[in-house]
């Protein structure tokens, strides 16, 4: 199936690993310019034929720097992929095992700059050329910002603000010829998820839990009706899939194997 994205450019933050790398993958192979941006460069997206931009996309003049680097490589950009999350793993537990009066502010910020302030910044950098070339934003939230009972609460409620500010770009934009859309997976197969030092890992061992047995009662608690986790290919082909033309405008597709059950 011919997705008509050969020749396209695309920026895709959070690339150097999960669902960023395999997004990035996926659109090299439907013929995609595609650059990067992440605070490290791993050797996996050394092996793609990207351009990869090493950068703290928490700070205020990460994103921007970013797709200036972009355009100047590019000469613009058609698609902007708003992937970035999690970072340093210890960040994310105390807001999994505090309540509200016990997780300061420095936390909560935290997760706003790299959830959240990280994809506003790139919107507002990226939105002159997208206008011009009839772009697509899809920002990667999170099932969690829908089913905050498990926390982290910082990060759950700064994914949902970021599903509502797909919300205002497809309307502000919209009419301008920019297409905006939400992805919001469950759990995937990650290091998020399976690395022992991910924030699955590190959480388990906050809560004195070996790290297999406690993934597999997260699991149980979640509720896929799949009862399995996503794989980042699979997100990465949803994501490219919204990148093709159609008319989805200002939509959330979850892919958590059934988990929200609720309309």
């Amino acid at each position: 199936m011919d997705l008509q994205l050969t020749g396209k450019t695309a920026v895709v933050t959070g690339g150097s690993k999960g669902v960023g790398l395999a997004t990035a993958r996926l659109l090299l192979a439907e013929g995609v310019k595609v650059v990067t941006g992440s605070r490290s460069i791993t050797p996996e997206l050394e092996q793609l034929d990207v351009t990869p931009v090493s950068v703290d996309l928490s700070k205020p003049e990460g994103p921007g720097r970013l797709i200036e680097i972009a355009i100047e490589t590019m000469g613009g950009i058609d698609f902007l992929v708003n992937n970035v999350g999690v970072g340093n793993a210890q960040d994310m537990v105390p807001g999994a095992t505090r309540m509200l009066t016990d997780l300061p502010d420095s936390l909560w910020m935290h997760a706003f700059d790299l959830h959240f302030y990280s994809a506003l910044r790139a919107i507002r950098a990226g939105l002159p050329s997208l206008v011009e070339r009839g772009g697509v934003v899809v920002n990667v939230s999170s099932s969690s910002a829908r089913m905050v009972s498990g926390g982290p609460y910082d990060y759950s409620v700064a994914k949902a603000a970021l599903s509502a500010l797909t919300k205002v770009v497809a309307e502000q934009y919209g009419p301008l010829g920019v297409r905006a859309i939400t992805v919001s997976p469950g759990p995937v197969r990650t290091g998020v998820f399976t690395d022992p030092a991910g924030f699955v890992g590190s959480l388990a061992a906050a809560k004195g839990l070996d790290h297999e047995t406690f993934a597999d009662q997260l699991m149980e608690q979640i509720g896929s009706s799949t009862q399995r986790i996503t794989a980042p290919e699979e997100v990465a082909k949803l994501i490219v899939f919204l990148l093709s033309p159609n008319n989805i405008h200002g939509a959330e597709y979850l892919i958590d194997g059934g988990a929200i059950k609720h309309l």
